[in-house]
C-alpha cells in the first residue's frame, strides 16, 4: 500500500469522527538485524569505518532460509587479517601527497586591500587562486576533484603608516585538511550466502509456506525503521544481494537453472499492481546488473515456483552475482513479498521446478489447551488436565510423486538439557490417517496431548520455563533442518492467547470506544494490570488517551465495571525498544482487582485513533475479541482472524519482583490556579520550562497546545481539562475551566 491504511470500517456514524474497528500495518520492525555501523569522527564520515572484500562462493547455491545465513559483521581493528589506510582530505594536484595539516582554503574570492591615507582611496588585489585535490569523505572508495581555491585570509595595508598591514582569517573556511583512516578486511565464511541483512527472515508472514522460514520484502531497513516515515513516497526498498559466485568453470552446457519460490501479501500488506519484486544478475566483466524477472503486486495466493536458465555467457564469469529487490512503499512494513527455497546448481532442466523436502510448515506455538502461556500459580493448583486436547501440525510433502512416510514424529519438553516429558506423533497421524502423503501437499493434522505427559508441577520457584521440541521425519531424501522446531513454554504471571509475533495493528475508533478480550482462567484470583504490546502504525498515538478497564462476562459480552482507570490519570500507548515488547499496565495505587474465572480485560478510550495493539495473526482466537462504539451498549466480535497481544497479569508470588509502579502523586509538577478562568500557570522542574505542552478535553480532543509557562484558556468551554508533556515522564495534570 502507498503509505495508506488497509482497514475495514464496520460501523460510520459520522464523516467526523467515524467510529469502527480497523486493521492496519505495522510501521517498524525491530527483528532486522541491523548491518555493519559507520562510525563518524568530526566531520569524517568514514572515519574508523570498515569495508569487507567479500569471499567467493561455489555452486550449488541454496537457502530455504530455515536457519540465518546473512554475514555478520563484527568489526574488530586489531582481529588477524585486518589492514588500515590513512587517507587526507587535501592533496597536492601535482603529486598526490597530503597537504600539510594547517592548510585551509575558501572557494570565496579574498584579496589584499591597499588604502592610501593621502588619497583616502584603496585597491583591491585579489589573491590568486591555489590548486587543490579535495576529497569526499562521505563514502568510500573517495573521491577527488581539483578545486581553484583561495587563502583564507584578507590582508589591509595602509600606504604611508608604518608598521601597519592587518590579516583577518575567514571565520570557518569551507576546506580544511582533515584525514580518515579505514580498516578492511576479507571475509571468509561459506557458510554466510548474503552480503546484507535488509530483509526480515521469519517464521510468521508467510501463508502456508512449504517450509519453516521465508526472506521478507517491505518498506523498512535493516534497523527496522521506515525508509522514509511519514511520506507516501515509492522506490526501491529492500534488496538482498548474494555474495560472489565462482561461475567460470561452466558454459551454457552445464544447465544452470536458477530457481525461487514466491508469495505476495501472506499475513502481511498487499502489494499494489504498481509495486513489484525484481531480480537481477550481474556480470563482472562488463560491471553492470541486468534484469531478468519481475513480479507486479497482488493478493495473497500459494507459493509460485520460478525457474530460470542461465545460458547468457556474460555471467559464466568468476563474481558472477544475483539480487532481489522490492518496489513499493517506503513508510512502513507494507507491500509484502515472500521468498524461499533459492537454488541455483547445475545439471537441472526445464521440469526440473521442485524441491524435494518433507518439512514442518508453521513452528509450534503451545501444549497447552486454549493458552500460549498462563500463571505458574494457576497451573500448580488446578486438578484439570490442561494438555492441548488438538494440538495443530503442519507440514508441506515437497515430493513430486506420493510418498509412504512411517517414521514417527515427535514432541518432548525439558528444563535445563533434561526431558521431562514426550509423546510420539507415528507417520499415519501426520497425515490423517494415510501413509502414502500426496505429492505437493500440506497436511494439517491435530494431536490430543491430554492422555500423555503433563508438565510437573513439583517444581520450585515462582515461574517456569520449559524448553518444547517437535520433530518430523521422512523415508526419503530430505532437508532435515526443516524437520524440528522449538519454543519455550512459558509458566509466569499471566494469561496469553498469542504467540509473541505481531503481523499487523488493530483497534477500535471513535471517542469513547472500547476494546474488550475475554479470558476464561484457571481459578478466581486477583488481577494487578494489563500487559499490552503496541506498534505505530500509519499515525503516531503515543499521546492519545485511554482507560485500563475490567469487566465481568455477563451472557458472553462484557458486563458491569470491576475497575475502570481515575478520568483524571489516563494512560497512553508506549512502544517498546524490541520487537514484540510487551508493556506492564498496573492499576493505580498498586491495588488488586478480585475477578471470577470468567472476565473481559480491555479499555475505554479517549481519543477516536485507532491505539494499534498488536495482532497476532497466525493464532485465530478473535471469538475471544469484542468492541463497541456506541458506549458498550452494543458489542461486537472482531472480523479480523488473529489473537489480541493483551495480557491479563495475575497477582502470584512475582508481585515483589515486579517494582510495582504507584499512581504518581508528588508535585513534580502542577498548574494554578484551580479552577481557572481566564490563564493557567504551569510549575514544573526547572530544565523542563518552555517545553510543549498539550490541554485535552474530557473527550480526548486537543484544544490547545503552548509552551509550559502561562497558559491562556479564555477561549476553552467550561469543564474538565487535561495537560500533558509530550516525551516526558510526567503525569497528567487535570484542572477545572470555570
Amino acid at each position: 500500500m502507498k503509505a495508506r491504511l488497509f482497514f475495514v470500517v464496520l460501523l460510520v456514524h459520522s464523516f467526523v469522527q467515524a467510529q469502527g474497528f480497523e486493521m492496519g500495518p505495522i510501521m517498524r520492525n525491530f527483528d532486522c538485524n541491523a548491518s555493519l555501523t559507520h562510525l563518524k569522527s568530526g566531520n569524517n564520515w568514514i572515519d574508523s569505518t570498515f569495508f569487507y572484500s567479500p569471499d567467493t562462493l561455489s555452486l550449488p547455491f541454496f537457502d530455504d532460509f530455515s536457519s540465518d545465513k546473512f554475514q555478520q559483521y563484527n568489526p574488530q581493528y586489531n582481529a588477524p587479517g585486518v589492514t588500515s589506510q590513512l587517507y587526507y582530505k587535501l592533496l597536492d594536484p601535482a603529486t598526490n601527497n597530503a597537504l600539510p595539516t594547517s592548510n585551509s582554503f575558501t572557494d570565496q574570492a579574498t584579496f589584499k586591500r591597499t588604502f592610501n591615507v593621502v588619497t583616502s582611496t584603496f585597491v583591491d588585489t585579489v589573491f590568486q587562486t591555489i590548486a587543490v585535490k579535495s576529497g569526499d569523505f562521505t563514502q568510500f572508495p573517495i573521491s577527488y576533484q581539483t578545486l581553484n581555491l583561495y587563502p583564507p585570509y584578507y590582508i589591509y595595508d595602509t600606504i604611508g603608516v608604518p608598521d601597519v598591514s592587518d590579516t583577518v582569517w575567514v571565520q570557518n573556511p569551507n576546506y580544511i585538511q582533515d584525514s580518515a583512516r579505514i580498516f578492511f578486511a576479507t571475509l571468509n565464511d561459506p557458510n554466510a550466502l548474503w552480503l546484507d541483512h535488509q530483509v526480515y527472515r521469519n517464521e510468521r508472514y508467510a501463508v502456508q509456506p512449504r517450509s519453516l522460514g521465508v526472506a521478507t520484502f517491505d518498506g523498512l531497513n535493516e534497523h527496522g525503521y521506515p525508509y522514509a516515515i511519514g511520506t507516501s513516497q515509492t522506490n526501491f526498498a529492500d534488496h538482498l544481494y548474494s555474495k560472489p559466485l565462482d561461475l567460470s568453470p561452466y558454459t551454457a552446457v552445464d544447465s544452470l537453472y536458477f530457481s525461487f519460490l514466491v508469495q505476495p501479501e501472506g499475513f502481511g500488506d498487499i502489494p499494489e499492481s504498481t509495486d513489484s519484486l525484481v531480480l537481477d544478475f550481474y556480470a563482472k566483466d562488463l560491471d553492470q546488473w541486468f534484469h531478468v524477472w519481475s513480479m507486479a503486486g497482488d493478493t495473497v495466493a500459494p507459493f509460485k515456483v520460478v525457474h530460470i536458465p542461465v545460458t547468457a555467457a556474460k555471467y559464466f564469469k568468476k563474481g558472477f552475482q544475483f539480487r532481489f529487490r522490492n518496489y513499493g512503499a517506503l513508510s512502513g512494513s507494507l507491500d509484502h513479498f515472500h521468498i524461499d527455497y533459492v537454488h541455483l546448481r547445475t545439471q537441472s532442466d526445464v521440469n526440473d521446478t521442485l524441491f524435494k523436502d518433507f518439512a514442518l510448515v508453521y513452528p509450534l506455538t503451545s501444549l497447552l489447551e486454549s493458552y500460549t502461556a498462563v500463571p505458574w500459580d494457576h497451573y500448580k493448583a488446578s486438578t484439570q488436565n490442561h494438555m492441548n486436547t488438538a494440538l495443530p501440525l503442519v507440514l508441506h510433502n515437497g515430493s513430486p510423486n506420493p510418498e509412504n512416510n512411517s517414521i514417527a514424529g515427535s514432541i518432548s519438553f525439558g528444563q535445563n538439557g533434561s526431558t521431562l516429558g514426550a509423546y510420539v506423533l507415528n507417520g499415519a497421524s501426520l497425515s490423517n490417517g494415510d501413509l502414502n502423503y500426496n505429492a505437493l501437499t500440506t497436511y494439517t493434522s491435530y494431536h490430543d496431548l491430554s492422555s500423555g505427559a503433563s508438565f510437573p508441577t513439583n517444581l520450585s520457584g515462582d515461574e517456569q520455563v520449559f524448553r518444547v521440541k517437535g520433530t518430523i521425519g521422512a523415508q526419503f531424501p530430505n532437508l532435515n533442518q526443516n524437520d524440528t522446531t522449538g519454543f519455550d513454554q512459558v509458566f509466569s504471571n499471566y494469561y496469553s492467547y498469542d504467540d509473541g509475533s505481531a503481523e499487523a495493528a488493530f483497534g477500535p475508533t471513535g471517542v469513547q470506544s472500547r476494546l474488550a478480550i475475554s479470558y476464561e482462567s484457571y481459578e478466581a484470583d486477583s488481577l494487578i494490570g494489563i500487559s499490552m504490546h503496541f506498534l505505530p502504525s500509519v499515525i503516531d498515538v503515543s499521546n492519545d488517551l485511554f482507560l485500563l478497564s475490567v469487566w465481568t462476562n455477563v451472557n458472553g459480552h462484557p458486563g458491569d465495571l470491576l475497575y475502570e482507570d481515575d478520568v483524571f490519570f489516563p494512560r497512553s500507548p508506549v512502544y517498546g525498544d524490541a520487537r514484540n515488547q510487551f508493556v506492564n499496565y498496573f492499576f493505580a495505587d498498586t491495588q488488586k482487582v478480585s475477578v471470577p474465572t470468567s472476565f473481559f480485560v480491555g479499555w475505554r478510550q479517549l481519543d477516536p485513533h485507532r491505539l494499534n495493539l498488536g495482532l497476532d495473526r497466525n493464532i485465530d482466537r478473535s471469538d475471544k475479541i469484542q468492541y463497541s462504539v456506541d458506549g458498550g451498549v452494543n458489542w461486537y466480535i472482531s472480523p479480523f482472524e488473529g489473537s489480541a497481544m493483551l495480557r491479563p497479569i495475575f497477582s502470584t508470588a512475582l508481585d515483589a519482583t515486579l517494582q510495582l509502579e504507584t499512581q504518581r502523586t508528588e508535585s513534580t509538577w502542577s498548574c494554578a490556579p484551580n479552577p481557572a478562568t481566564e490563564t493557567l500557570t504551569i510549575y514544573c522542574p526547572e530544565n523542563l520550562k518552555g517545553q510543549a505542552v498539550n490541554v485535552y478535553s474530557i473527550s480526548g480532543q486537543q484544544v490547545l497546545q503552548a509552551a509550559a509557562s502561562t497558559l491562556d484558556i479564555s477561549g476553552l468551554q467550561p469543564g474538565i481539562y487535561f495537560i500533558q508533556m509530550p516525551h516526558s515522564k510526567l503525569p497528567t495534570l487535570k484542572f477545572v475551566k470555570q
